[in-house]
């Protein structure tokens, strides 16, 4: 587990990042009156902001895990209330973050599963359309792992072709893979952000209501591809019932269908958790005004049953 303090050269970045269902997030963590909360996906810090205030006062502990170094060089800098621990790590080391605070368990834990906006502004990181130049990274972690870069270049076209689609949801996957693999071949393989997304608007079709950016679906499944985000939501979701305590909550904001089927198929097929929202719960329309990137949000939130080996 990464300690606590993380050093880089790049000057830390002011946080952009609104948090996304603040007020349901606190509302069903603080009902609980939690004494130590997991913020998997601490990000800008605005959720963790809002717990800190359902802790006990002067007491409890809030754990925050992020993926990204931008975070914790940010984190650093910063002032924070003594009961934040901040940890650089993907939230699949919750039981580790606890572990080093000689915590066992957890009353309440957080993942926030979007895109953070300080990643959509960062102009180094490739998750952006409006950066042409960039480098085509999409790393949560730029110094861990291939980026997708790296990952178009290595990659059968098949291959290519069956993550977009299934990761994506996208149509034209095939056609999209033949064009990058042509590329490749030319000796011009796809490197930065722009050359994916004129990949991208000659293979997929213009929507007659213009509503989505044709690359918006291939870039989303390169995402999930190169950060194994489904594979990190899949495996946490069958530990945690080990670090979160009986009675304990657990709420998730998914802003696509595959991570809500995954988290709405565990937490209704796992005898380890109840379900408290029987329907995912969507933000308001004056959040949607404000923040307008919440629009596609679902929460979901589960309690840990009581057994007789909790």
């Amino acid at each position: 587990m990464p300690a606590e303090n993380h050093s880089h050269d790049r000057e830390p970045i002011a946080t952009c990042h609104v948090p996304v269902m603040p007020n349901e997030i606190v509302h069903w963590l603080g009902e609980i009156s939690p004494s130590v909360i997991v913020d998997g996906t601490y990000g800008g810090g605005g959720h963790s902001a809002l717990l800190l205030k359902t802790l006990p006062t002067g007491q409890g502990h809030l754990v925050g895990l992020d993926r990204d170094p931008a975070v914790s060089e940010r984190v650093e800098s910063e002032q924070h209330d003594p009961r934040l621990h901040v940890f650089l790590g993907s939230y699949e080391k919750a039981p580790q973050a606890l572990a080093a605070l000689d915590l066992t368990v957890a009353d309440g834990a957080v993942l926030d599963l979007g895109l953070s906006s300080d990643q959509l502004a960062d102009p180094h990181r490739g998750f952006s359309f409006t950066r042409a130049s960039a480098n085509l990274d999409l790393r949560f972690d730029p110094e861990s792992g291939q980026s997708a870069a790296q990952w178009l270049a290595w990659n059968k076209e098949a291959e290519i072709a069956n993550a977009i689609y299934r990761y994506g949801e996208e149509r034209y996957s095939r056609r999209i893979a033949r064009e990058i693999v042509a590329r490749r071949r030319r000796e011009a393989s796809v490197k930065t952000v722009e050359d994916l997304v004129e990949v991208c608007k000659r293979c997929v079709p213009r929507s007659k209501n213009h509503d989505i950016h044709p690359a918006t679906r291939t870039f989303q499944a390169l995402r999930i591809v190169v950060n194994d985000e489904l594979g990190a939501l899949e495996r946490t979701l069958q530990s945690a019932p080990d670090w979160i305590s009986g009675r304990g909550r657990l709420a998730i904001i998914s802003f696509h269908s595959l991570e809500d089927r995954i988290v709405k198929n565990t937490f209704r097929d796992d005898p380890r958790w109840n379900v408290l929202t029987k329907k995912p719960l969507r933000p308001s329309e004056q959040e949607v005004e404000q923040n307008p990137r919440s629009r596609s949000a679902k929460l979901r939130v589960a309690e840990r049953a009581v057994t007789s080996a909790t």
